[in-house]
């Protein structure tokens, strides 16, 4: 059985203990995933999304380990490009012997069941990166449409437009 983890809001966690994992809808597809990462020995990998996806607005996430068939069909890819249909067990590999890490996501087109969940937990919260995997040590864009709802995004704002003029 091939195990993954979801990341979400430590305020959904009851809902989702009872009735599973519903798949959201992709913000650049209309399909409905859930989204995943493999469980993975390296706690970076496996925790990356934690850190961006806080950048929601979420106070607290929580990791929830679910386990699906091997030959039950995922789609593997980094953020935002086209994913490539596999088994459960060939996306694990491909992660392990590729080196596929930073910006990479499974994404399953169906619900967790709950009985398919293994366990939850709430991992460190300065895990993982903002922006993209490749932002590591570059300043973030200022422009208005970068920073719109972000938190502290009206200084960093603030700061960008006064070294443009």
């Amino acid at each position: 059985m091939a195990q993954f983890i979801h990341l979400t809001d430590l305020k959904l966690l009851k809902k989702i203990k009872m009735g599973g994992i519903k798949p959201h809808k992709s913000w650049y597809s209309e399909e409905r995933v859930v989204y995943a990462t493999p469980v993975d020995p390296n706690f970076t990998v496996a925790h990356q999304w934690v850190r961006e996806l806080k950048r929601n607005g979420i106070r607290t996430m929580v990791a929830i380990q679910f386990r699906i068939p091997d030959d039950e069909v995922v789609r593997v890819g980094r953020y935002g490009t086209v994913s490539l249909e596999m088994t459960a067990a060939q996306a694990i590999a491909a992660f392990k012997e590729q080196g596929l890490g930073l910006g990479h996501e499974i994404l399953k087109p169906r619900k967790i069941k709950a009985s398919e969940l293994v366990r939850s937990y709430v991992p460190r919260q300065l895990i993982g990166w903002r922006y993209s995997p490749e932002s590591l040590g570059k300043k973030p864009c200022g422009c208005e449409w970068c920073q719109r709802g972000n938190i502290k995004g009206r200084k960093l704002r603030e700061r960008y437009e006064a070294t443009w003029k």
